[in-house]
């Protein structure tokens, strides 16, 4: 079965991808909470969360929710630069008791120097990624211990030295652990510590080749059948009963973007130091940089369009037609090995129900997710898996 991800729009949603969208709709504890729930009870499997300046703390953000849904897990994201590995650890750990088993955690690296200067980490890229490496070797040996009064993990490296780390008790399960990045460092951490590894929506010609490759790594890291590397793809979506009104939307949303704001963008993603934040940019800027008339120029695949990009930062890619189009561009790409989908929309409340209602009844029709949950009865308080 395929897990169709959405996302918690903790820094702000709205109706228009171009900046300043975000402030149209503050991220509310209300507001947050309607997505949520509208995820729980339309069958998305978890949440992303993203992590930053820009947003909302992920990890309270979601917290704050563990008591207002039932089934949907949260994919909690953090810079693992910024606390101690056993810190970590422990804080997932508590999650998962507290939740009922409902922690994900994605580790955000940071490609842009100045964006984790904020936080105080001055490390250059290359060092991020392998202190990161270390980093993850810790929160799971912490994780893999039994709790004070027993045997700890103790760990001496470059950048970690712990001794007997541990937790209060194991996390059950233990947190899946996403991790995305195209550069070669990115792809050997990937391949060494993480369950999932995350790409962002490329044509299937552009991601096969790096999945072939995430393949060779892992086979290389020593992982076999008991610990396969599974992949998931982040994708923007616009599904609609027919392919016209996906493409109205699609429409919609490009005259929304100012030709300034493509300009400014553009100039940002020149200077991007991150390898798939590149890779967006190629996509995005196949129409000549500039914002077409017709949003079907964008197209880099068949209903994969490259609009989003034009004026947001990472994940530049949607899904666009109609649900059955839309289920069918999941098939292909499920057909290269992603059995995760992490998907989002404008504004993302409205998109879920669109979503969770038209695409994911069409998936379930053809036996690739679940079956929807079983709405709680009126009044009943949260319950845990």
């Amino acid at each position: 079965m395929l897990r169709i991800h959405w996302f918690l729009p903790t820094g702000g949603d709205g109706r228009d991808v171009a900046p300043g969208n975000a402030g149209l709709r503050p991220p509310t504890h209300e507001y947050l909470a309607q997505v949520a729930g509208a995820c729980d009870q339309l069958g998305f499997d978890a949440v992303l969360t993203p992590c930053g300046t820009a947003c909302e703390d992920a990890w309270l953000a979601t917290a704050s929710l563990i008591p207002l849904t039932r089934n949907l897990r949260f994919l909690v994201a953090f810079r693992p630069g910024l606390l101690s590995p056993t810190l970590a650890a422990q804080m997932a750990s508590t999650y998962q008791r507290m939740s009922g088993g409902r922690l994900l955690v994605n580790i955000v690296i940071g490609a842009e120097d100045h964006e984790v200067a904020r936080f105080g980490d001055f490390a250059d890229k290359d060092t991020r990624y392998e202190r990161a490496g270390e980093f993850l070797a810790v929160m799971r040996a912490a994780w893999d211990t039994d709790g004070p009064g027993t045997t700890g993990a103790d760990f001496d490296g470059s950048h970690y030295r712990v001794v007997d780390a541990t937790t209060r008790a194991r996390p059950t399960p233990t947190p899946g652990i996403y991790f995305g990045g195209a550069s070669p460092a990115a792809e050997r951490i990937a391949a060494d510590h993480a369950d999932v590894y995350l790409a962002w929506g490329e044509p299937p010609a552009m991601v096969a080749e790096r999945v072939e490759r995430m393949r060779s790594l892992a086979d290389a890291a020593g992982r076999g059948e008991d610990r396969p590397l599974r992949y998931g793809i982040r994708f923007h979506v616009i599904t609609r009963d027919t392919e016209d009104e996906a493409w109205a939307e699609a429409g919609r949303l490009l005259a929304g973007m100012d030709p300034e704001a493509v300009a400014a963008a553009r100039a940002d993603f020149e200077r991007t130091r991150s390898v798939g934040q590149a890779r967006m940019a190629e996509l995005s800027g196949r129409a000549g940089g500039g914002v077409p008339d017709d949003p079907r120029d964008l197209l880099v695949h068949d209903n994969v369009w490259a609009g989003i990009g034009l004026v947001r930062g990472g994940a530049g890619t949607a899904l666009v037609g109609s649900h059955t189009q839309v289920a069918d561009r999941i098939q292909e790409y499920a057909d290269l090995g992603f059995e995760e989908f992490i998907l989002s929309g404008y504004p993302h409340l409205e998109e879920a129900w669109a979503t969770g209602e038209g695409l994911l009844g069409e998936l379930r029709s053809r036996g690739l997710v679940g079956a929807r949950p079983t709405p709680a009865p009126t009044g009943a308080a949260s319950t845990f898996r």
